[in-house]
């Protein structure tokens, strides 16, 4: 194979280099857990990069389907005494499926130019498509097909496909937070706020409790208009000249030298956005302002706690404690290594009872489109988060990734239709925004 198709070839072969075979990772890869099988854990994974990379095998369809099979859920590199740059070798790995067509196939190829290319390109083509599904299921319509039976003379697999669908919210982002909004007093910080696609039609909400959170916090917050999808899902999904294009496009659209911190909500984009400094560090326009726009990301979180957040001051009147439990995006502790702040966050929160989670920075089964593709792990890892959320007897689950909200209210819905409760899972802003809306409500402070 030519080194222009080898892209595990082309990277810097320290990388391929760094990994001791040492096994530390072995407990922490969901993959390994479940087979127990050399091949599926992130050191057989390696090897087989390196020997690619070394010419000593091509690239072949066993290679993409174990590619495929790895969530990159980067538990690993959290394990990994050698710091190893797993993410880097993932992303390549799976590029080079792609560009050697060892993965592709008719539908394949279908699905991933409709989502990647298409629906995550263009703004208004999600849009316009969330609409539908909104509509889809404000109108009744998907509750009336379910119950004429229509679906169980489907294939199995499209069934299960339907039953995953997102619920869209009806106002998106733009219509709930405004381009420019200022905090009552003076503002201390000026940032701006990603609103994200899926965030975008899914999760206005925790956008907007996003921007009421900064604002309680003296932050003037920017939200420009009709953003862009982030690249998060290309890079993950072996797009990789996708993924540069939609950060080229990011940084057009916004000047990271114009704000104090630019804000994202979700784990896994703000994992790849502030990667965007090593994406584009070989292109001679976008790579001075690419490393200024990853000097500048910040989770939600890291931010509140960097800049000492206010704490709420006084529950409303009558409140009672509510136990919590935190299921930690993986994207978020191991791609971002951020634990603690959510934490603290969650602390601050007049009546909350913060329960460990057993197993919490184990991945929950959704890792992007895992959960389509990979259909008999994802609900293996998600029964087993599930579980364990509810060993803890907690009210509400807080989790800061909307795959993961996702994911993890299928599985508690799941259960919950044997007879048991069905905690709330919720985003820690929308808590917060919550306690700073109660303490106003109960004549506590409220302002900048």
């Amino acid at each position: 194979m030519s080194a222009e198709r080898n892209l595990l070839r082309s990277l810097d072969y320290s990388v391929l280099q760094q990994c001791m075979h040492c096994g530390l990772c072995l407990p922490s890869c969901p993959t390994y857990l479940e087979t127990r099988r050399e091949r599926n854990s992130p050191r057989g994974r390696i090897s087989l990069m390196r020997a690619i990379a070394d010419g000593e095998l091509e690239t072949t369809k066993a290679f993409a389907k174990e590619m495929d099979y790895c969530l990159g859920c980067l538990a690993c590199t959290t394990a990994c005494p050698a710091g190893v740059d797993y993410g880097t070798l993932f992303e390549a790995g799976r590029a080079q499926s792609e560009r050697s067509g060892a993965a592709s196939g008719p539908l394949r190829g279908l699905v991933r130019s409709f989502s990647l290319r298409f629906l995550l390109f263009r703004p208004r083509a999600l849009h316009a498509a969330g609409r539908l599904l909104w509509l889809y299921e404000a109108s009744g319509f998907r509750r009336l097909l379910r119950r004429s039976g229509l679906f169980s003379l489907l294939p199995r697999r499209l069934g299960e496909l339907e039953r995953q669908a997102i619920p869209i919210r009806r106002h998106f982002s733009d219509a709930v937070i405004a381009a420019v909004e200022k905090p009552r007093g003076p503002a201390r910080h000026r940032v701006a706020l990603l609103s994200g696609c899926i965030q975008d039609v899914a999760f206005s909400d925790v956008n907007r409790a996003t921007v009421d959170v900064l604002l309680e916090n003296g932050c003037e917050v920017a939200t420009p208009r009709g953003q862009s999808c982030c690249g998060s899902l290309h890079a993950h999904n072996g797009d990789l000249e996708a993924a540069r294009q939609l950060a080229r496009r990011q940084l057009e659209s916004i000047d990271p030298g114009q704000y104090d911190a630019i804000i994202s909500n979700s784990a896994g984009c703000g994992s790849h956005l502030k990667r965007y400094g090593h994406l584009l560090a070989g292109d001679p326009e976008f790579a001075g302002r690419a490393a200024a726009w990853s000097a500048r990301m910040r989770d939600i979180s890291e931010w509140l706690v960097e800049i000492g957040f206010r704490r709420p001051l006084t529950p409303p009147a009558g409140a009672q404690p509510v136990a919590v439990t935190y299921h930690e995006a993986c994207h978020l502790c191991h791609g971002q290594k951020i634990t603690d702040q959510p934490r603290e966050v969650l602390r601050a929160i007049p009546g909350v009872e913060l329960r460990e989670c057993p197993e919490s920075t184990m991945c929950c089964g959704s890792a992007g489109v895992y959960s389509l593709t990979q259909p008999v792990t994802s609900g293996w890892l998600r029964d087993r988060k599930v579980g364990h959320i509810r060993s803890t007897g907690a009210a509400i689950v807080a989790t800061a990734n909307p795959g993961c909200q996702l994911l993890i209210q299928q599985g508690l819905a799941m259960g919950a239709g044997n007879g048991r409760g069905h905690p709330r899972v919720v985003h820690p802003a929308v808590l917060l925004a919550e306690a700073y809306r109660a303490e106003t409500a109960g004549g506590g402070h409220s302002g900048g």
